[in-house]
C-alpha cells in the first residue's frame, strides 16, 4: 500500500492517506510543513486533524516512531501559531475584509466569539477546531493579550493536539475495521470537522433572515 518514493500530487492534499503514503522518506517534513502552513501562513483548508490522525494510524507501516512524530507535530503547530500571532501583531484587524476570499471578516468574528466565550484557555481549545485554529493566533496578536500568556497557552494547545490525535490514530489503528478502511476514516474526520462550520453558517443565516 505504501510507496517507497515521493509520488504525491497537489490533488493528494485533501487525501491524507495518499499524501503520507506518497511522501516516502520526506513524510515527517511533509507533516511538519502542512501543520505549519495551516496556521503560520493562515491557510485553513488543509487536512490538519485528519492528517495527524492518519499519521498516527499509519505510524507503524510508515516507520514513524511516536517519540519523533508527536514532537514534530507539536513543534510545527506551536511555531505556526507564533507566526500567525506576529502577523496579527503587525497587521491587526486590517488583515480581514468582508469580501476577502480567504481572510473573511466572518472568520475573524467566529474566532473572536470563541475567544470571548472561553478566554485564554481558548488557545488550547481552538487548536481542535478547524478554521478557528487558523485565525485565532492573528486575532490574538491584534489584541492586548500578553505574549507570554499567548506562548504558554499556545504551547499547551499544540502539545495536547499532537498527543491526542496521534495517539487516537495509533491506538484505533489496531482495530481491524479501522485499519482496513483508512481512507474512509480520513474522509469521515474531515466531514466531522466541517460540520460545526456548516451549522454556524446556517445559524447565522437564520439570524439574518429573522432580522430582515
Amino acid at each position: 500500500m505504501l510507496l517507497a518514493v515521493s509520488t504525491f500530487t497537489p490533488g493528494d492534499l485533501l487525501d491524507p492517506t495518499a499524501l503520507l503514503s506518497g511522501a516516502g522518506p520526506w513524510v515527517l517534513a511533509v507533516i511538519a510543513l502542512i501543520v505549519f502552513i495551516e496556521t503560520g501562513l493562515l491557510f485553513p483548508f488543509l487536512p490538519g486533524d485528519s492528517l495527524i490522525f492518519t499519521a498516527g494510524l499509519l505510524a507503524l507501516p510508515l516507520n514513524l516512531p511516536l517519540t519523533v512524530l508527536i514532537p514534530v507535530v507539536a513543534v510545527a503547530a506551536i511555531i505556526g501559531d507564533q507566526v500567525g500571532y506576529m502577523i496579527g501583531k503587525r497587521l491587526g484587524r486590517r488583515l480581514f475584509k468582508p469580501d476577502a476570499r480567504l481572510f473573511k471578516t466572518a472568520y475573524r468574528e467566529r474566532a473572536d466569539r470563541f475567544l470571548v466565550r472561553y478566554g485564554a484557555r481558548s488557545l488550547v481549545l481552538a487548536r481542535f477546531v478547524p478554521i478557528v485554529r487558523t485565525f485565532v493566533p492573528p486575532l490574538v496578536g491584534s489584541t492586548s493579550l500578553a505574549y507570554r500568556t499567548f506562548l504558554l497557552w499556545n504551547s499547551l494547545g499544540g502539545i495536547a493536539w499532537a498527543v491526542v490525535l496521534t495517539l487516537a490514530g495509533f491506538w484505533l489503528g489496531r482495530i481491524p475495521l479501522i485499519a482496513d478502511n483508512v481512507e474512509i476514516i480520513a474522509v469521515a474526520i474531515v466531514v466531522v470537522s466541517v460540520v460545526p462550520i456548516g451549522i454556524d453558517l446556517l445559524r447565522k443565516r437564520a439570524r439574518e433572515a429573522r432580522t430582515d
